[in-house]
């Protein structure tokens, strides 16, 4: 989400023409020429308000890096500056301490200054150190005001139209790392913090005997403090995720050098789960952090889905009925499904049974793979639909190269696996 920068060239006055002055006269013609000149839209000498931000920003970032409150309050305004806004820039200066940061610097993307008054927007890049291995980018929107000295300072810093709330604008962060997981909490006790990553680490091995070694093998956990701050964080309606324990966010079909995952816990949904069910979550969730470069618009969510509830439950010795009480449900009633989720069925609604029906659907396509054709078939289907690239032809060509069956095949073989497993 970041803007690139664009440099206006003045247009040269127009039709002016230079005689030659004759001697003595030359102070007089310049005069004359230079007022010609502007009159008529000459070059003007750009304004230096635009570089001089950027050289603040660049030292609100150093201090940010080098934990100097000193230097950070020096790019904030008086809460005076601008009637209505508070400079809350030092609260949260405090807010992310705990934050191990490896990089942190501001890209000025675009400036509108009206006098002593400047309104700007800038893509704040950072790294978590041990985590990113790129930078992740959150677009803010900053409200700038200049001193009777004229230097620039930060009245407000907020996220922009674009971008959305970031975790140390919601309060203290604490973090607790584990052996391959970093929780990031606010609200939360250090005990609590280090629950969630106990089972992010056990989650990280699962996920890699399961996949493979062919990622980070490291998690960042965001623990929000209830339902409304994690809807801040991911810029979408708290109901959008109620009954969500925990989402992915990260790009899709990235590379490996691509920024971290971020697993965000929904708490008011995560917290009343059992002890199998958190750990199914994490490893769920972990899972999509690891197949991140092999996802992309050619995976179905039956299959992403499926295969990381596929390896949430690898091992745990739950049956299918357990799982999929759902669709057993609606097998029972006579009413089986004839034909796979489609991406729709996923979408969050009213209907909470449909969603459930569309997840168990997915892993008991994915687990009737892994039991009919082997574990490793399963993931040589998997990352041959995202090698595809688009989604038109992908699944039937991975079906072809990879199963040597049809999608009217694969589909009534795994209407049977449904009716068995679950009749």
């Amino acid at each position: 989400m970041a803007a690139r920068r664009r440099t206006t060239r003045a247009r040269p006055g127009s039709g002016v023409r230079r005689g030659l002055p004759g001697r003595g006269s030359v102070p007089s013609a310049v005069a004359l020429a230079l007022a010609l000149l502007v009159g008529c839209g000459g070059n003007a000498a750009p304004d230096a308000a635009r570089a001089d931000v950027q050289r603040m920003l660049d030292r609100r970032a150093a201090a940010v890096l080098e934990r100097d409150g000193t230097a950070y309050r020096a790019t904030e305004a008086p809460t005076s500056s601008v009637a209505g806004q508070l400079a809350t820039g030092t609260a949260e200066f405090v807010n992310l301490r705990g934050l191990p940061l490896a990089a942190w610097s501001y890209d000025l993307t675009a400036f509108d200054r009206s006098g002593d008054r400047a309104t700007a927007e800038a893509a704040l890049r950072y790294r978590i150190r041990g985590y990113d291995a790129a930078p992740v980018t959150a677009v803010r929107t900053l409200t700038l005001v200049r001193d009777d000295d004229g230097a620039w300072q930060v009245a407000a810093d907020e996220p922009s139209e674009k971008g959305t709330e970031q975790l140390w604008e919601q309060g203290r962060i604490r973090a607790v790392r584990g052996e391959r997981s970093l929780v990031l909490g606010v609200g939360r006790s250090t005990e609590v913090l280090r629950e969630y990553a106990g089972l992010a680490d056990r989650a990280v091995p699962a996920v890699t005997e399961a996949w493979g070694e062919d990622w980070a093998r490291r998690v960042v956990v965001v623990v929000p403090e209830s339902l409304e701050e994690m809807a801040g964080l991911l810029g979408s309606p708290a109901s959008g995720y109620r009954g969500i324990a925990a989402v992915t966010t990260g790009e899709a079909g990235g590379s490996a050098k691509a920024s971290a995952d971020r697993i965000v816990v929904n708490p008011d949904a995560y917290d009343v789960l059992g002890g199998l069910g958190k750990q199914v979550v994490l490893t769920h969730e972990t899972t999509h952090v690891a197949t991140r470069a092999h996802t992309n618009a050619a995976t179905p969510l039956w299959l992403s889905e499926g295969y990381a509830d596929w390896v949430g439950y690898r091992g745990t010795g739950r049956t299918a009925s357990e799982v999929a009480p759902e669709l057993q449900r609606v097998v029972a009633e006579g009413r089986a499904p004839a034909a796979l989720p489609a991406d729709s069925d996923f979408g969050f609604s009213d209907d909470s049974g449909k969603l459930a029906q569309a997840y168990e659907g997915g892993w008991l396509a994915c687990r009737m793979i892994a039991d009919r054709w082997g574990e490793g078939r399963l993931d040589e289907f998997y990352r041959a639909v995202g090698g595809h690239g688009k989604r038109e032809g992908a699944v039937e060509g991975a079906l072809k190269e990879v199963l040597n069956t049809t999608v009217d095949e694969f589909t009534e073989r795994w209407r049977e696996y449904v009716r068995a497993q679950l009749g």
